[in-house]
């Protein structure tokens, strides 16, 4: 058995204060001078720590208050208060909500699973992965859980396209060529944002944590040429248009991805017969007819399908829903198995992944592994402001991070994760990612309970009263 694949991880501080869910509000007026003032009497010390960043204008009460209220309820004026950071309720957008970023934050920081101590809130259904509930049925004891116990679980998958069966010769040798096959620990290849503060240093720090993790780093393949060669292995090139010469694709790159089009397979063909062993990605886009296109290239013989969830525009941002990745994942996946052509090809999903669970529920949806693409901004503070899309500086000033930093905040994000899909894993009772993939029965779906559950009464219109 190989060695247990662990992420090591660092403390790496925020550059700049992390923008606080609530803050602390205390009226002078009307003070009664108590002997003792509840203020002194904070167990975590706060009043006496208190500080002015003048550069970001942030008390820094607000970040060190651990929310227990005592000074809020002791105060007999009530003159002190606790209220929502408007700040904070204005960061993202309805997919990367506040609460998400903030936990990302968090573990870009630390390298910790987020615990909140207070149980799981919710929610329990809605759009997307939240209607999507994953099997809890074979939770142990500590001592056999996947992170610190003495139980093996693997996260690591196979990229390529693998053969239908397998036959032998009468001397027992194989008759089939060996499959093309990158392996990678971890179910989560990152890739560059199409929007952002990035400088070189900021590519840097993302291709050094590639490398630390065993991943991909998949990035326009004008950028390649901005890294060192040390981390082309790591490295997937994107290709915006049909490949006419190969002298532009860089040597050293294991995949590289072209676009789909009428011409993909040409394109596929000058890549192949120019590097026999170098690996083919086709992205498709997740919009009608996705599922006769991931047919088309898994009949050509190509490598790996990308199912991507397109570009963000802020002309268009109706047209951006990341909720609908759960449903374009298991339409794609089932069109391949009713083809019976499934198992011959890597299916790579995009878009719509904020939260670790969403790559364990992704990859139930028939995913073989997915694509982080806004988190890599998130983990180094990003608010998702989409300032930088406009024109405008960045509020964390993110292209002057060192790539040192860059790469520890990238490590701890996803060794994090890699914590949390292990614990999802075992809970389920799998121990190997790659038997996660297309497993619907270790999840439950709200549509499919509520129709079984429902479905009997007929539908309902507002105001409709069951008798």
């Amino acid at each position: 058995m190989p060695e247990k694949y662990v992420i090591h991880t660092t403390t790496a501080p925020n550059r700049f204060k992390a923008v606080s869910r609530s803050g602390i509000i205390a009226w002078e007026e009307g003070c009664l001078r108590c002997a003792v003032c509840v203020k002194e009497r904070c167990v975590y010390d706060v009043y006496y720590k208190r500080k002015l960043d003048p550069r970001q204008m942030i008390d820094s009460i607000d970040n060190l208050c651990m929310n227990c209220l005592r000074c809020v309820q002791g105060c007999p004026k009530e003159l002190i208060t606790k209220s929502l950071n408007p700040e904070y309720k204005e960061m993202g957008d309805d997919f990367f909500t506040p609460e998400i970023i903030s936990k990302l934050w968090s573990q870009a920081e630390t390298g910790k699973i987020p615990v909140s101590g207070a149980g799981y809130p919710g929610p329990f259904s809605g759009p997307g992965f939240d209607s999507m509930w994953t099997d809890m049925s074979e939770i142990v004891r500590p001592t056999r859980d996947g992170i610190h116990g003495r139980e093996y679980i693997s996260t690591a998958i196979d990229l390529g396209r693998t053969i239908k069966s397998l036959r032998f010769d009468d001397s027992g040798a194989l008759l089939a060529e060996t499959p093309l096959l990158v392996d990678i620990p971890l179910p989560i290849l990152l890739k560059v944002p199409p929007f952002g503060a990035i400088s070189d240093k900021t590519l840097l720090g993302w291709a050094m944590a590639a490398k630390r993790l065993g991943t991909l780093l998949a990035l326009k393949i004008d950028d390649v040429e901005k890294l060192p060669d040390q981390f082309r292995p790591w490295l997937v090139p994107v290709l915006e248009e049909d490949l006419t010469d190969p002298a532009i694709i860089p040597v050293g790159v294991r995949i590289v991805e072209i676009p789909w089009s009428s011409r993909f397979e040409k394109s596929a063909k000058i890549i192949k017969d120019t590097f026999p062993s170098m690996l083919v990605c086709v992205n498709i886009a997740m919009m009608d007819g996705m599922e006769e296109k991931a047919v088309s290239v898994a009949d050509a013989g190509l490598d790996i399908i990308h199912l991507e969830l397109g570009r963000y525009s802020e002309k268009e941002p109706e047209t951006y829903d990341p909720r609908r990745v759960k449903d374009a994942i298991r339409s794609v996946h089932m069109k391949l198995v009713e083809t019976n052509i499934r198992d011959e090809v890597t299916l790579v999903a995009s878009g719509g992944f904020a939260m670790a669970e969403h790559v364990a529920k992704g990859m139930i949806c028939g995913a073989d592994a997915v694509m982080a693409e806004f988190q890599l901004l998130i983990g180094l503070q990003c608010r998702m402001c989409r300032r930088c899309a406009t024109g405008l500086s960045c509020p964390v000033d993110i292209q002057d991070a060192s790539a040192k930093w860059v790469a520890a905040r990238v490590v701890n994000l996803f060794g994090a994760w890699h914590n949390q899909l292990i614990e999802l894993m075992g809970a389920m009772g799998i121990r190997d990612a790659r038997r996660l993939r297309g497993e619907v029965g270790r999840a439950m779906f709200f549509e499919d309970l509520d129709k079984v559950a429902f479905g009997s009464l007929g539908s309902a219109g507002e105001g409709f009263e069951l008798e």
